[in-house]
Order: C-alpha cells, then structure tokens, then sequence
C-alpha cells in the first residue's frame, strides 16, 4: 500500500504533508493530510484523528482550522482523512444532493448496494488509516485522541464511544448528535443501511451512550447561531443521553457562532489543549 507524497509544506517548524493512496476497504484511491510537529523528529507523538463534515474533502480543516500551531506548541499529530470514497467508479447521490454520496459518508460501513463497495468509512478511520499512520509515522498508538465537525462531530462521537480503548480523548464542534432523530441522519442511515433502524443505532451517539460500559468523556462546543441547529444537530439530546446515564459531558454553547470554519478556529485552541491534556495522562 504504497504512500504518494502530494503536499510536503513547512509550517510551524513542523510539516504539513499530504498523501494519495490506494485504499481497500474503500476500493478506490483515498488522500489524507497530515501535520507532524517539532517534536515528531526526536521521537513519537501523541496522534488526533480530524474528521471533517459534509461536503469537505482532507484539506478544509487543513487550511482553515488553525490547528497547526497549537499542536505545535502541544507537540501532536494530527490526521485528517477524506470524508468519503470517490472516483468515477464510486457512486453518488443520484440527485447530485450534498448530503449524501461523494463528500458525505457518514463514518459507517455501508451495508446496502450500490454503496456497499465503497462507502466502508469506519473500517477506514478505525483499521486501515491508523494502522498506516502507526507503522510510516513517528506517532505513539497508546495515546491516540479523536475530534470532529458536525458529520464529523458525528463520526467522532459514535466512532469513540464504539472504541473507547483505542480513544482516549474525544470532542466534537456541532455535531449531528442523534442522526436517527434529524433529516441528514435519516436519509443517509436509510440510504446506506436500509430500513432496519435496529441497525442505524449502532452509529447514533446517544443510543450509544445509553449502552456504553465505559464512559470518556466528552468535549463538545456549539454555536447558537447554527442554521443547522434545531433541524439537524440538536444538542440537547445529547446532553440529555449524557445525563440520563451519568456520561461525562462537557457541552458549551456560545452566542452569535455559526457552523462555519470561523467558529472552529475561533476554539480550536481549546480541544489542541483539552486533547493534549487528556492524552498526557497516559
């Protein structure tokens, strides 16, 4: 499985890469970023896995999330995969829609054809992408963390609370938090798993939460100036889920945000540091 270097940049005296490689639990060619701190070059770091929401591709949270200086000064790694298969083989929303397809595959193991083939995005983040990263990279797989934006925030959620022994630090910027209660949750869940909602909880946070063993907690930020807020995210669920079972759960809403990058950069610094705090524990 071999790594094609399409982005090596300098940046806060550590390096900004990007590669291209031929994934086979997606069965299509797959690209990824990574930044490797300063202290990556006298021996492993601590590694956050980014997953970015709908419509984004590996470079957004690259250019616009302001990361890389506050995991410099922290001394992590931080990945951040593409947020579905693509290619000309791979299929897409037959409507063209943005939710769904190309740019949005929900972190789940598709179940239902045409998207079977392709759309396998948890077996990417959780198996194929770290096991990669652990055995090219300078990153220490004990002290691994994850964090997301809205269907990341998703993703980060559901895939941490499913993995809890490999996550040991999990937060989220906006996330869907109960995708089996809002309309991107249903079409998607419906679309790539079928019409047995058994089977759409195993990747709903706060179903999962309520079987949770273990409890990480969770660092979660919002904007209450999200269009998205009401219709699609609904945060109080999870608080709710959170509290039902005693899940820590650190939720802190913050007036006049949006659910743009501009609002994840405006705390970025605050999950580089809760990350790095929790992941030094270890």
């Amino acid at each position: 499985m071999p790594l094609e270097t399409i982005g090596d940049a300098r940046c806060f005296d550590g390096r900004q890469l990007r590669f291209r490689h031929a994934s086979q639990v997606l069965s299509c060619d797959t690209t990824f970023s990574l930044f490797l701190p300063p202290a990556a070059e006298l021996g492993p770091v601590p590694v956050l896995y980014w997953l970015s929401g709908l419509t984004c591709t590996d470079e957004n949270f690259v250019t616009k999330a302001g990361a890389q200086k506050y995991a410099a000064e922290r001394g992590v790694a931080i990945v951040a995969p593409d947020t579905s298969p693509r290619g000309e083989n791979v299929p897409d929303d037959p409507d063209g829609v943005y939710d769904f397809g190309h740019g949005a595959g929900f972190y789940l193991n598709a179940t239902e054809d045409p998207w079977a083939q392709h759309y396998h995005m948890y077996d990417y983040v959780t198996a194929e992408l770290p096991d990669l990263i652990n055995a090219e990279f300078p990153v220490d797989r004990n002290r691994v963390g994850l964090f997301g934006h809205s269907m990341g925030g998703h993703g980060a959620l559901t895939i941490g609370l499913k993995n809890q022994d490999t996550y040991k630090s999990i937060s989220a910027f906006a996330p869907i938090s109960s995708p089996i209660h809002c309309p991107w949750g249903e079409k998607a869940l419906g679309m790539y798993l079928g019409s047995d909602q058994d089977a759409w909880r195993h990747y709903d946070a706060c179903a999962l939460i309520e079987a949770a063993e273990e409890r990480t907690p969770l660092f979660v930020d919002q904007g209450l100036g999200d269009d998205f807020l009401e219709t699609q995210l609904k945060p109080q669920l999870l608080e709710e889920a959170c509290e039902k079972t005693n899940h820590p759960l650190v939720l802190r809403r913050h007036e006049g945000y949006d659910h743009s990058y501009f609002f994840i950069a405006s705390f970025m610094e605050d999950h580089i540091r809760y990350h790095s705090e929790q992941l030094s524990r270890i």
